[in-house]
């Protein structure tokens, strides 16, 4: 039996892209020697045979919800066990996944949804090795959006279906916060780029060479209020102690909404250009057992991170505790060479720290508190 299977979603706003990159994903892995399987998006299935899902009939509405979430979960069961029987290595690409539901529903109705089916929010998000959310068109690059590539959208092509499908954006990207391989790609100017940032996380999780990025990184103060939807995590980060030069091991705890998530990460660099990036979740029990691995020289990173998207942009703002007090740092991943950093107005740029390693995380640790 086929083991070698790893599963994705490819979710986002309205005109995000999906279309486009489901195909480079099948050229692009399927020219690497792997079995692409690419499902089909479920709610669009049921807008196209009759469901109406902006119908005021609650119970109705409910049923169809229903629905929607057994035929995505049957769909993706299937699919795993065709897979199984393969040789190849196998990728399973969802175009929207199961917790894309719970952004158009009610807090009490998924949960009332979730009960009958008899799982939790928990368990769906863990159905997946990873999830890519594109940022919509509608947030940062309007001139691209459209509704020609779906004619079962909802949001139209005026001021208000833009204001509703950035305000889905931010719903789907809140639903699926909590994996700890949630990826969000920029909008760009250069729609080439967005669709390479694709192939790139996709690399990164079967645990391909990847060139080393540089991220954006800037040393801030914010100086007005950030957006109200913004996703606040607490992020302890320890470094472990290995033998292997050109090796970083790190420990991530990662609290949200009372709730802690854990994360084991290994990055090797394998020549002056690439480097193997690892990333696996693992339980607080195996958390605690590593600990006592952890680096001597190094001390633990204490941050509280702010998400959000601005014009199209993802940004983490880290504002340190600890030894590293009034530090807050703004990041964000994915930005092209030669593009412009959407900076928002509420924050003020002190210092442009990209590329500067005493900024690096792992220098950042070396840090002690007193």
């Amino acid at each position: 039996m086929n083991n070698n299977i790893t599963r994705i979603v490819l979710t986002g706003g309205p005109c995000a892209g999906k279309t486009t990159a489901l195909a480079k994903i099948i050229e692009h892995f399927g020219s690497l020697g792997y079995q692409v399987f690419t499902l089909p998006e479920v709610p669009t299935m049921f807008t196209a045979a009759g469901m109406n899902y902006l119908t005021t009939n609650k119970d109705y509405f409910y049923e169809g919800e229903k629905a929607t979430l057994e035929i995505q979960l049957a769909l993706e069961d299937k699919f795993t066990r065709m897979a199984q029987q393969c040789s190849e290595p196998c990728i399973i690409v969802c175009d929207r996944g199961t917790m894309d539901i719970s952004a158009y529903m009610e807090p009490e109705m998924w949960n009332t949804l979730l009960r009958t089916v008899g799982t939790t929010s928990a368990e769906l998000r863990e159905r997946y090795d990873a999830v890519l959310h594109l940022v919509s068109a509608a947030d940062g690059a309007e001139q691209f959006y459209t509704t020609a590539t779906n004619a079962q959208r909802y949001e139209q092509m005026n001021e208000e279906g833009l204001r509703i499908a950035r305000l889905l954006d931010k719903k789907v990207i809140k639903a699926w916060t909590g994996h700890p391989h949630l990826r969000v790609i920029n909008n760009h100017e250069d729609f080439d780029a967005k669709m390479k940032r694709v192939l790139r996380e996709i690399r990164g999780v079967l645990g391909l060479p990847q060139p080393i990025e540089q991220e954006r990184k800037y040393r801030i103060r914010v100086v007005g209020d950030l957006p109200t939807d913004c996703i606040e995590n607490d992020i302890l980060q320890t470094y472990l102690t290995t033998a292997e030069p050109g090796t970083e091991v790190r420990l991530r705890k990662r609290g949200w909404q009372g709730k802690y998530f854990y994360l084991h990460t290994t990055k090797k660099r394998i020549s002056d250009t690439e480097e193997l990036v690892t990333e696996r979740q693992i339980n607080n029990s195996l958390y605690e057992m590593m600990l006592s691995l952890a680096d001597p020289t190094r001390s633990v990173i204490s941050k509280h991170r702010r998400s959000f998207i601005w014009k199209g942009q993802y940004f983490e703002i880290d504002t340190y505790h600890g030894a590293l007090e009034g530090l807050v740092i703004l990041e964000t991943k994915g930005v092209a060479q030669g593009e412009e950093v959407n900076f928002p107005p509420f924050i003020e740029v002190l210092e442009d720290v990209t590329g500067n390693i005493a900024y690096f995380n792992h220098t950042l640790a070396a840090v002690r508190n007193e």
